[in-house]
């Protein structure tokens, strides 16, 4: 896939934005989560196919941005017809999630962006996150949170592909 400088980047999450949760019972050991991040995982069923055209379709280059790190190339992106994609540098997931801390992808999103135009889908953004990029990022970004019970719906591919033709034709002004 060609990186286009002049497009923002899109930082794609796996877990409750493409695979979304519904009632789903997630694991608890990093040994289910291999198996969860696997062909074998029934739940895959949920992803709905059509999103892979609907992404590429957005200006922008995407990017996977998710625990599944490679394994999103090897798994999500064949169900979607997506060309393997880049994956984001990320930290290791952490052990424990604190309450009210900064989410463990944001740091690095900002850091892989390079002040670069951006935005991120994910199912676990919040107001700390949005405050934490309004302040350490350069450019323009948009943290869009993803109900995680059903996932990437249609009213999010609206936001997202209205704020990247708004970022393009205003960088089509200048």
């Amino acid at each position: 896939m060609a990186d286009h400088p002049e497009h923002p980047l899109l930082f794609l999450d796996v877990d409750g934005t493409l695979l979304p949760f519904g009632r789903a019972r997630l694991p608890s050991t990093p040994a289910g989560w291999d198996d969860w991040q696997d062909v074998s995982n029934p739940l895959l069923a949920n992803i709905d196919l059509a999103h892979g055209s609907r992404l590429l379709a957005l200006p922008c280059v995407l990017m996977w941005a998710t625990a599944w790190m490679e394994e999103a190339n090897e798994v999500i992106s064949p169900l979607l017809g997506l060309p393997e994609l880049p994956v984001a540098d990320l930290p290791d997931v952490p052990d424990e999630y604190e309450v009210g801390a900064l989410n463990w992808k944001t740091r690095a999103l900002v850091q892989a962006a390079a002040g670069r135009p951006f935005v991120w889908v994910d199912d676990s953004i919040t107001d700390l996150d949005r405050a934490w990029v309004s302040t350490h990022h350069q450019g323009h970004a948009l943290l869009h949170r993803v109900d995680a019970m059903i996932g990437l719906a249609d009213t999010d591919f609206a936001v997202i592909d209205d704020w990247l033709r708004d970022r393009h034709s205003k960088a089509q002004q200048r």
